[in-house]
C-alpha cells in the first residue's frame, strides 16, 4: 500500500499559502450558508401572500445579499493577495497574479466501490480495501499539493487514476451515488455532481492554478527564474485551454468557456511580461539598437494587457472577474505603453547620427518602430536632423507621461492595488524618470510645436505560446488492475457470475482451442469433450485455473499451465459477456479465412438425420488440442474444412488436425 498521505504539503503547516487556503475554505463555508439562506428567502417570497410577511422577507433578502457581497469582496481580497505567492527575493518588480486552488469536500469511495466490485465483478471486495484506501489518500493529498513540479505530478497522477476509476466503476447508464462537491475559486459558490466530470475538470483547473503559483514564485532576479516563470505561465495557459476545449459543460463558473478564455489570456500576458523582464534583467544599455528592441518588447506587453483588460470588461466575465485583476491589467497596459514611449524618446534624443554610424541600419530600425511616420517626417531625414529627433523624442515623452498618469490613476481607484507598496513604488519611479527627462529638454513652445507621437509597433523576439499538457506521458499504475485488463473488465460491460468447470484432458486433448491474450478465450469447442459437458461455452473468458489468476496471462502462459496438469482433473473458472455480440474478439475473422462457419455453428446446422453419422464419425473425439503437433500440417491451416449440413462427407475417416498444431501459440492471430 502506497503511503499517499505523505505526499503534498502538510495542511496544518502555517505557511502564508496554507493560511490563505484556510481562509478561503472558511469563506467558502460562509458563502455556502449565505447562498442557502438567500435561496430559502427567495422561495418564501414566491410562496408568501401576506404583505407583511413579504415585506419582512424582502428585508431579510436584502441583508443576505449584502452579506454575500461582502463575503465575495473578501474572497476577492484573497485572490489578489499576490504578495503571498511572489518570490521571497527582494524585487523591484510589479507583482504577478496567481490563481488560488479550488477547495473540495471529502469523498468516501469505500462503500460504493466495494458494492460495485461485489455486484459487477463478482469478486471479494475485502481484497481491494488497500486499493480503495490508496485512492482516497491520493485524493486527500491533491488538496494540498506542493508548489513545485512534484505537486503537478501528484495532481496529474490523480487525474490519470480518475480515468481508470471511471472506466472500472462508473457505468454510463447510471449514477453511482458518490457526490463530488467543489467550490468556485472566484465566487465561493459550491457545485456538486454525481459523475466524475466535475472531479476531473477541477483537478485540471487546480493543475493550471498550481502552475501559476510556480510562475509567480519563481525568482525574477535570475535568468533561470524568469525562464521558469515563462514556462510555468505557458503551461498554465495550456492546461486551462485544454480544460476549456475538453470539458465544455462544467457547472462551475470559474471553469466556464468565457472565464477560461480570459484566464488563458491572463497567463499568456504574464508570460510575455516575464519575457520582457528577462530581456531587461542584464540591464538596458543606452544604445540605439538596444533601445529599439526594448521599446518593441514593452509595446508588446502593453498590447497583450490592453487585450486582456478588454476581455475582462466584457459580459458575462465582467460580473465575476475580480475587480482588482481587471484594474491591474489596465495599470500594466498603461505602464508598459509608457515604457515603450520612454525608450523611443531616449533613442531619439540621446543618439544623434554620428560619422561612421550604420546609417542604413538605423534608418531601417526607425522605420520599423512605427506603422507610419508622423506627417512630414521621413526616417532618414529625422535621423540626420537633430532638431526633428529631439522634437519627436519629446512627443514620445509627453505620451509616456500621460500613460504613467493614467496607470497611477487606475491603481488609486482600486483599494487592493493601493495597498501593494511595491506596485506604487514601481509606478512612481517610472513616472518620475519620464518627467525628469522631459524637464531636461522642455521648451516654452512645446505644447504648440510638438506633433503627437505615433504608436510603437508591438514586437517581440520570443512570442509566448500555449504549452498543452502531455497527458499521454503521465504514468500512473491502475490501482484496480487485479480486476483484469481494462479493455475487457470495465463498468460498461455486463458479465455472468464466474462459473467453475471441472474437467480432464483425454489423451492430451482438452477438446477446445484458445485465442486472445490477457484474458484468454475459449474458441473452437468440441461439444462432446469433458470441458463442454462441464459447462464451457465458446467465447468464455478464462479468469482462473486451479486458483491461479489468469486474467493477465498470455495465451502461451495459459497453454503451459493447462499442459502442466496432464491427465489430472482441472478446475477452471470462466465468465461470459451477457452481450454475446461482443463476446468474441474481432481477431476471430483472421483465423476463419476460407471457412464459411465456425465449428459450433456447423454442429448446430447439422440436421437430426445426420446425428447418427456424426456420432460414428467422431467415435474417437477429434483432436482439437495436441501438445505434440506435427509441424508439416501448418500449410493446410487456411484451407481447413469442416463438415457442413447437406454436404457429402468423405468416406475416409481422418483425424481433424488441431488448430493449435497448425498455428504458432504466440502468433498474433490469437
Amino acid at each position: 500500500m502506497s503511503n499517499y498521505k505523505e505526499m503534498g504539503c502538510n495542511p496544518l503547516a502555517q505557511t502564508g499559502r496554507s493560511k490563505l487556503q484556510n481562509q478561503r475554505a472558511a469563506l467558502n463555508q460562509q458563502i455556502l450558508k449565505a447562498v442557502r439562506m438567500r435561496t430559502g428567502a427567495e422561495n418564501l417570497l414566491k410562496a408568501a401572500t401576506n404583505p407583511k410577511v413579504r415585506e419582512q422577507v424582502r428585508l431579510e433578502l436584502s441583508f443576505v445579499n449584502s452579506d454575500l457581497q461582502m463575503l465575495k469582496e473578501e474572497l476577492e481580497g484573497l485572490n489578489i493577495s499576490v504578495g503571498v505567492y511572489q518570490s521571497t527575493e527582494e524585487a523591484f518588480t510589479i507583482p504577478l497574479i496567481p490563481l488560488g486552488l479550488k477547495e473540495t469536500k471529502d469523498v468516501d469511495f469505500s462503500v460504493v466501490l466495494k458494492d460495485f466490485i461485489l455486484e459487477h465483478y463478482s469478486e471479494d471486495s475485502s481484497l481491494y480495501e488497500d486499493e480503495i484506501a490508496d485512492l482516497m489518500d491520493l485524493r486527500q493529498a491533491c488538496r494540498t499539493p506542493s508548489r513545485d513540479e512534484a505537486g503537478v505530478e501528484l495532481l496529474m497522477s490523480y487525474f490519470t487514476q480518475l480515468g481508470f476509476v471511471e472506466s472500472r466503476f462508473f457505468p454510463p447508464t447510471r449514477h453511482m451515488g458518490i457526490l463530488f462537491t467543489w467550490y468556485d475559486s472566484l465566487t465561493g459558490v459550491p457545485v456538486s455532481q454525481q459523475n466524475l466530470l466535475l472531479e476531473k475538470a477541477s483537478i485540471l483547473f487546480n493543475t493550471g492554478a498550481l502552475y501559476t503559483q510556480i510562475g509567480t514564485r519563481s525568482n525574477r532576479q535570475t535568468q533561470a527564474g524568469l525562464e521558469s516563470a515563462v514556462d510555468a505561465f505557458q503551461r498554465a495557459a495550456g492546461v486551462l485551454n485544454y480544460l476549456k476545449e475538453t470539458f465544455t459543460h462544467t457547472p462551475s463558473y470559474d471553469m466556464s468557456p468565457a472565464m477560461l478564455s480570459v484566464l488563458v489570456k491572463m497567463m499568456l500576458a504574464q508570460a510575455q511580461e516575464s519575457v520582457f523582464d528577462k530581456i531587461c534583467l542584464p540591464g538596458i544599455r543606452n544604445e540605439f539598437f538596444m533601445l529599439v528592441k526594448v521599446a518593441h518588447e514593452a509595446a508588446k506587453v502593453g498590447e497583450v494587457y490592453r487585450q486582456l483588460h478588454a476581455a475582462m470588461s466584457q459580459a458575462p466575465v465582467k460580473k465575476n472577474i475580480p475587480y482588482s485583476w481587471a484594474s491591474l491589467a489596465c495599470v500594466k497596459a498603461h505602464h508598459y505603453g509608457a515604457l515603450a514611449h520612454y525608450f523611443a524618446a531616449t533613442l531619439l534624443i540621446d543618439h544623434q547620427l554620428s560619422p561612421g554610424a550604420d546609417e542604413d541600419h538605423q534608418e531601417k530600425c526607425l522605420s520599423q518602430l512605427y506603422d507610419r511616420m508622423p506627417e512630414g517626417l521621413t526616417p532618414l531625414a529625422t535621423l540626420r536632423n537633430g532638431h526633428q529627433r529631439q522634437q519627436l523624442g519629446k512627443s514620445h515623452l509627453l505620451r509616456a507621461i500621460a500613460h504613467h498618469e493614467e496607470s497611477a490613476r487606475e491603481a488609486s481607484l482600486c483599494k487592493k492595488l493601493r495597498n501593494i507598496e511595491v506596485l506604487q513604488e514601481v509606478l512612481s519611479a517610472a513616472h518620475q524618470r519620464s518627467r525628469l527627462k522631459y524637464a531636461q529638454h522642455q521648451e516654452d513652445g512645446d505644447l504648440l510645436d510638438l506633433v503627437e507621437a505615433p504608436d510603437i509597433v508591438a514586437k517581440t523576439e520570443q512570442e509566448v505560446e500555449i504549452i498543452l499538457p502531455q497527458l499521454s506521458k503521465v504514468t500512473a499504475a491502475d490501482f484496480f488492475q487485479k480486476l483484469g485488463p481494462l479493455s475487457v473488465f470495465s463498468a460498461n460491460k455486463r458479465w455472468t457470475p464466474p462459473r467453475t468447470l471441472r474437467f480432464t484432458a483425454e489423451e492430451g486433448d482438452l477438446g477446445f482451442t484458445l485465442r486472445g491474450n490477457s484474458p484468454v478465450q475459449v474458441h473452437f469447442l468440441d461439444p462432446h469433450c469433458s470441458a463442454a459437458l462441464a459447462g464451457a461455452k465458446e467465447g468464455d473468458y478464462i479468469v482462473s485455473i486451479q486458483n491461479v489468476d489468469c486474467k493477465w496471462l498470455t495465451l502461451s502462459e495459459v497453454m503451459k499451465l493447462l499442459k502442466s496438469f496432464g491427465e489430472d482433473a482441472i478446475e477452471m473458472k470462466v465468465v461470459s459477456l451477457l452481450d454475446s455480440a461482443s463476446s468474441m474478439h474481432s481477431k476471430s475473422a483472421t483465423y476463419s479465412v476460407g471457412m464459411q462457419k465456425t465449428y459450433s455453428m456447423i454442429c448446430l446446422a447439422i440436421d437430426d438425420d445426420d446425428k447418427t453419422d456424426k456420432t460414428k464419425k467422431i467415435s474417437k473425439k477429434l483432436s482439437f488440442l495436441s501438445w505434440g503437433a506435427n509441424k508439416n500440417r501448418q500449410k493446410s491451416a487456411s484451407t481447413l474444412c469442416l463438415p457442413a449440413a447437406g454436404v457429402a462427407r468423405p468416406q475416409a475417416k481422418k483425424k481433424l488436425p488441431s488448430p493449435f498444431s497448425l498455428l504458432n501459440p504466440d502468433s498474433s492471430l490469437y
